[in-house]
């Protein structure tokens, strides 16, 4: 049969995620979901919704969203974009950001994977810096690397290595090129660098309600930098889809980021349940590198990542592996609530009863 695709969509690798298996009932823990439900006022905001307003397009410009993000995050709202979740802001990122003729991106070669994803898509160039034997990230190196710009993962992903604030600020000082930083997981590290967007320009911070607000069902996440950043993501979005977020996800998100008392207790159980799983893993002879996210890293004295991965999912706990050089002894591990980090311990004490 003719092949009717383009060379592009022939030809690109995509990113692949997290296996959603429905052969059973799983406990879920390799997609980085957040065990605790939303918060009340989010639940509040769904069930008080107009829904016969849903006949009409979302608010063009998400200006209660934008609102309630700014006064969040002590910005203001032009300092503020909005979009299908962080995946689709990131998405943005590249077209905005760097000319395919140009030097292109500079990242870590263990970093999150949609990143080159997205560089081949946008035939952006892109130069990957490798991590340390430890896994940590060594900045100088990215700044000594030519580019047009920085992508950054703070905690990092999938190791969950968090770099500190003062470190941060010391690197985008010492850059006059873009440097944007993926902050997914920082409801799980609580040092977020978006103050510094006032005094960095060229400093753009990705957000996402996914995780540390419970709200991976609703696909939403936001951007915080100068407004002459924003301006330039809106004009790619705006390219593409006037309306990328929906009117009930705006309502919800807009309540959920005005409750951070309750968000503070659940990710502060996250955290809690994180030291733990991670001294029972250390326990029983993993190795776990210092997660500042709501993942362990974890490598086993003896077993194979793969053989970890696959003796839990057939005991009926997810987690994930990447068969990819360097941690292709590491398993992934979402650290669920107690209930669920304790059952994965005993299937894992099964196994290695077994072995």
């Amino acid at each position: 049969m003719k092949n009717y695709l383009s060379k592009a969509a022939t030809e690109i690798t995509p990113y692949v995620a997290g296996e959603q298996p429905k052969d059973r009932q799983y406990i879920k823990l390799n997609t980085n979901e957040n065990p605790y439900p939303p918060s009340p006022k989010a639940l509040q905001a769904y069930r008080d919704y107009a829904f016969d307003t849903l006949k009409l397009y979302p608010p063009l410009r998400m200006e209660a969203l934008r609102q309630a993000i700014a006064a969040a995050e002590g910005v203001e709202t032009e300092n503020v974009f909005c979009g299908n979740g962080s995946d689709e802001i990131l998405a943005f990122c590249f077209p905005a950001f760097f000319d395919p003729d140009g030097a292109g991106a500079v990242f870590a070669d263990i970093t999150y994977s949609f990143y080159p994803v997205f560089c081949e898509f946008f035939k952006i160039p892109n130069t990957v810096v490798a991590l340390e034997d430890d896994f940590t990230l060594r900045l100088d190196k990215l700044t000594a690397t030519p580019a047009q710009g920085v992508i950054l993962a703070n905690p990092n992903a999938p190791t969950g290595i968090g770099i500190g604030i003062r470190e941060i600020e010391k690197f985008v000082s010492e850059n006059d090129r873009i440097v944007i930083i993926d902050e997914a997981y920082m409801p799980f590290f609580n040092e977020s660098a978006v103050a510094l967007t006032k005094r960095y320009p060229n400093l753009l911070i990705v957000k996402t309600f996914s995780k540390g607000y419970s709200l991976a069902g609703l696909r939403c996440g936001y951007a915080v930098g100068n407004a002459s950043l924003i301006a330039g993501l809106e004009r790619c979005r705006d390219s593409f889809n006037s309306y990328p977020v929906d009117r009930i996800c705006q309502a919800v998100c807009a309540a959920a980021i005005s409750d951070p008392d309750y968000y503070a207790t659940i990710n502060g159980m996250v955290i809690s349940e994180r030291e733990r799983l991670t001294q029972a893993l250390e326990e029983r002879s993993f190795t776990v590198l210092p997660s500042k996210a709501n993942f362990v890293f974890a490598r086993h004295a003896s077993q194979s990542g793969r053989a970890i991965y696959e003796a839990l999912r057939s005991r009926g706990v997810l987690v994930r592996h990447f068969a990819k050089d360097r941690i292709q002894d590491f398993c992934r591990i979402t650290v669920g609530s107690k209930e669920q980090n304790d059952a994965l311990l005993r299937a894992l004490d099964a196994y290695l009863r077994d072995c």
